[in-house]
């Protein structure tokens, strides 16, 4: 590692496959904010436009507190989700320091990810209407609007045995049709 490269540190959960990185934070140990990108702003400001910039930074520094910190503890830390008019977002905090910096201060890179509707909890889809692994992997690519054709060609099985786990999904859902599993999936997980 040279002397100017980053040493990163996870401080939070790992990101689920379904979530998407739109907004960066940089925090100080403190929580103070150093910087930010435009999506960040965004997704903490909406549905809030501040005028200036100076508004918008001390703007983003109250929104961060009261949305993304808790103070369950001695210190605080960051949620691991929190939502921002009807999206849910995942809030993933890093520990960055750099080895050329003498006082060795430390930062908190903060990645704001979007969770996709009814994929972040597919494992609760499949516990609760007690669904197989290969169930649960046709209903995630019922999720991705996925054609039986293409989901047997996603799981090397025919399209007949597709139709046949689909008959079985929708049997315990209770539901007769592909959008009815993707309804009854998206209602279990709101």
């Amino acid at each position: 590692m040279t002397s100017n490269a980053l040493s990163i540190n996870a401080v939070a959960a790992p990101a689920t496959p379904a979530a998407t990185t739109e907004g960066f934070l940089l925090l100080t140990s403190s929580m103070s904010l150093v910087l930010f990108n435009r999506a960040a702003a965004e997704i903490l400001s909406y549905p809030q436009k501040p005028d200036t910039q100076q508004n918008l930074d001390d703007f983003l520094a109250c929104k961060i507190d009261s949305t993304l910190l808790t103070r369950n503890s001695r210190e605080p830390a960051l949620v691991p989700k929190f939502r921002s008019g009807r999206r849910l977002y995942q809030c993933r905090g890093y520990r960055v320091t750099s080895p050329s910096n003498a006082s060795s201060q430390v930062s908190i890179a903060v990645l704001l990810e979007r969770v996709s509707r009814g994929q972040g909890s597919l494992a609760e889809v499949s516990e609760r209407f007690h669904l197989t692994i290969r169930e649960g992997e046709v209903v995630q690519f019922l999720f991705e609007g996925l054609t039986t054709k293409e989901i047997a060609g996603r799981l090397g099985i025919s399209p007949h045995t597709v139709k046949a786990l689909l008959r079985l999904i929708m049997v315990k859902m209770e539901v007769s049709t592909r959008s009815g599993v993707v309804g009854k999936a998206l209602g279990a997980t709101l």
